[in-house]
């Protein structure tokens, strides 16, 4: 029996992907200090492409220095990484898959032993510095010129990282958003910084580009002082400049924490026009799991840790009987399957996942 997982889907902006299931970002560390492309970063890429993933989101990429988040991070700050974004374009296309940038900036989470750099946020919490009117605009025209960047080297898209407690997390959190100007205080100026950046892309690649934002609806992890409805509101805000919005969730088979009858799918369905698609994230396994979530209103499933020890996990889907290989993993389980040493041993910090 076919499934619905592998239906094509065409974004707003054009493009057409050949499936439903797209490769989630995913910190990885296999890349250069200066932001270039390790060959295991591409290595590991190229072979989700050939299992079938029909989407390829990079791992967050950074869009200034002092906005890395980890050693070893895929970066889009300078023409300079131009090269490395098109040899994944390159290398993803031949293989039938599309690809999308994920573009970011760490704030409070930036890794300043990576960077040499001193963090910001939005406000001066955790022992960092209160991000500057002079720093927000700097901050935006890097999210575009990566963007641009993006565009120039033959990539399908981008996708601005909102969630997981990164920079745009930051401003729009109400506990460590503390600011009293324009970028504080009320949700309209917590949002400011997001829909600035969302413009500044749009502006940056045009309309036959894609553009997605990622938004963690609820608390979860590093994700704190959020609320699903302003959540939703943020959304419905940045919906005339993007393709899709993209849910990351802890457990997305939950329903949402705030409202137990209802799943976060539905909430932002509610808010978006018809055809800004939505992407759903969050500890998906099987075939069910994923066909579930199309049912619950996802137009594309992004998977993340079942694909490290499955790369091939589209295609083996096709067999309703198969069943992916889950965690505990070796070390040289993962590597048999495409993460380099260095990964595999990153992914120890995913309590459960690596054996030993």
């Amino acid at each position: 029996m076919s499934s619905p997982l592998f239906a094509p889907l065409t974004f707003r902006s054009g493009l057409e992907v050949p499936n439903r299931i797209a490769l989630a970002p995913m910190t990885n560390q296999q890349s250069h200090d200066d932001g270039t492309l390790g060959d295991d970063e591409l290595h590991f890429l190229l072979r989700r492409a050939d299992g079938g993933f029909g989407s390829i989101m990079t791992c967050a990429s950074h869009v200034t220095k002092d906005g890395q988040g980890w050693p070893g991070e895929l970066g889009s700050f300078d023409d300079a990484h131009v090269p490395s974004l098109a040899r994944v374009a390159r290398g993803l296309e031949a293989r039938g898959a599309k690809t999308i940038v994920q573009i970011f900036h760490g704030g409070l989470r930036a890794n300043e032993a990576a960077s040499g750099l001193e963090r910001l946020g939005p406000s001066a919490v955790d022992g960092c510095r209160e991000a500057t009117l002079e720093d927000i605009a700097r901050i935006v025209d890097a999210f575009a010129a990566a963007a641009a960047r993006a565009k120039r080297a033959g990539c399908h898209g981008v996708e601005i990282h909102g969630a997981h407690g990164y920079l745009l997390t930051q401003f729009l959190s109400r506990t460590q958003n503390q600011r009293g100007d324009a970028y504080g205080g009320s949700l309209e100026n917590r949002a400011r910084l997001a829909r600035e950046v969302v413009a500044a892309v749009r502006a940056a690649v045009g309309p036959g580009f894609v553009v997605g934002i990622r938004l963690s609806p609820e608390d979860f992890g590093n994700a704190v002082g959020l609320d699903l409805d302003e959540s939703a509101e943020v959304a419905r805000s940045l919906a005339a400049s993007v393709d899709y919005v993209h849910l990351s969730l802890w457990r997305s088979a939950l329903p949402t924490t705030k409202r137990p009858e209802a799943h976060a799918l539905e909430v932002f369905k509610e808010v978006l026009p018809a055809d800004v698609r939505l992407v759903v994230a969050g500890q998906i396994a099987t075939r069910a799991e994923a066909e579930a979530l199309l049912s619950k209103g996802a137009d594309m499933v992004a998977l993340g840790r079942i694909a490290l020890a499955n790369p091939d996990w589209p295609r083996r889907v096709h067999d309703p009987a198969w069943e992916p290989r889950r965690p505990p993993h070796t070390e040289d389980e993962l590597v048999a399957n495409g993460l380099s040493p260095k990964f595999a041993t990153y992914m120890r910090s995913w309590k459960g996942f690596v054996e030993g």
